[in-house]
């Protein structure tokens, strides 16, 4: 239930960041739609897509995309007032990415995968949303360059899986992860961790 919640939380507020991504390059209100439910349940449909889960998790609660759509929608509106509110909406989308992760892995694991496929399912989940948003707005995706983010998804995915293994309850692992992944997301805003890049002139 409570990840059911922040779950809604996150794909209105990633659809909020996915509308401004799309207001940012002068898109009509169906392009800001799209872009926006592309963030928001991209990484999600991708996800049910390589494994083989259908329907697609938007199909089968169309309220998501209701969602989606009305937070999109409210993001035109609140446009000029929504910079204010930066801190928070890292905030929201640290929270997102790792509760995305969390569904992710549950979803795989339900459907009895390997273990680095539960991990993989949950970092599709997670991140590439923002990585199929970048893309159609023709820009190289931010977890391919900036802080620490897909990674920090991996490793939320493979601590999940642990803590399950040497049989910690479910309910406590997903908070325990919860807490966690999103801390370490906020550090490695914080100090700029990121990957070693690869420079070829």
């Amino acid at each position: 239930m409570l990840l059911q919640l922040i779950y809604l939380i996150a794909i209105s507020a990633e659809a909020m960041t996915g509308a401004l991504a799309a207001g940012k390059r002068r898109m009509d209100l169906f392009g800001v739609v799209i872009i926006a439910s592309v963030t928001a349940l991209g990484g999600g449909s991708l996800r049910d897509i390589v494994l083989g889960h259908y329907p697609l998790g938007w199909v089968r609660h169309p309220e998501y995309l209701g969602y989606t759509i009305g937070a999109a929608i409210a993001a035109t509106f609140l446009a000029k007032k929504l910079h204010r509110l930066r801190r928070a909406f890292l905030w929201l989308d640290a929270l997102g990415l790792i509760a995305f992760t969390l569904i992710g892995c549950s979803v795989a694991r339900e459907g009895g995968h390997a273990p680095v496929i539960v991990v993989i399912a949950g970092m599709l989940t997670g991140a590439f949303g923002g990585v199929l948003r970048d893309v159609l707005c023709n820009e190289i995706p931010l977890v391919f360059q900036r802080e620490l983010y897909a990674v920090i998804s991996l490793l939320t995915g493979v601590a999940y899986l642990a803590m399950l293994r040497f049989g910690i309850a479910e309910n406590l692992s997903v908070l325990l992860c919860l807490g966690g992944g999103f801390a370490l997301r906020l550090l490695a805003i914080r100090y700029e961790w990121e990957m070693p890049k690869f420079v070829y002139q």
